[in-house]
């Protein structure tokens, strides 16, 4: 079992950077796939991206190529996104969710465990 912390969420000014951090507690951290979602005011709770165990493999949604970094330092139990050139459609809740028995997915229900969001917000 593992339990997940965000932390790192902010006012920001469109065009600038943000770094979310996902603090995981528990063993073997480098057996969970890690996931971001978000969820904006009044809309479903979606997809953002994913990094494997290793951290070899990443992926991401499509809005969000090339501007934000999925990464994770297993010695430190610690996943984060790098986002960078924000957009204000970038405003959610953030969330972190981990799994150890999906080896790769992008649906939320593919994931047992999540934290309770982080909220950035992007102003224009």
């Amino acid at each position: 079992q593992v339990q997940l912390v965000e932390s790192g969420g902010a006012l920001v000014q469109a065009g600038g950077s943000l770094r979310l951090s996902c603090a995981a507690s528990g063993r073997l951290f480098d057996r969970y796939l890690l996931g971001w979602f978000r969820q904006a005011p009044g809309k479903e709770r979606e997809f953002v991206a994913i990094i494997n165990g290793s951290g070899g493999s990443t992926a991401y949604k499509d809005s969000v190529k090339g501007r934000f970094t999925i990464s994770r330092d297993n010695a430190a139990n610690t996943a984060y996104l790098q986002m960078n050139r924000v957009k204000p459609e970038d405003t959610a809740v953030y969330y972190c969710a981990a799994d150890s028995t999906t080896s790769w997915g992008i649906r939320e229900s593919d994931y047992h465990y999540w934290g309770q969001g982080t909220q950035v917000t992007v102003s224009s």
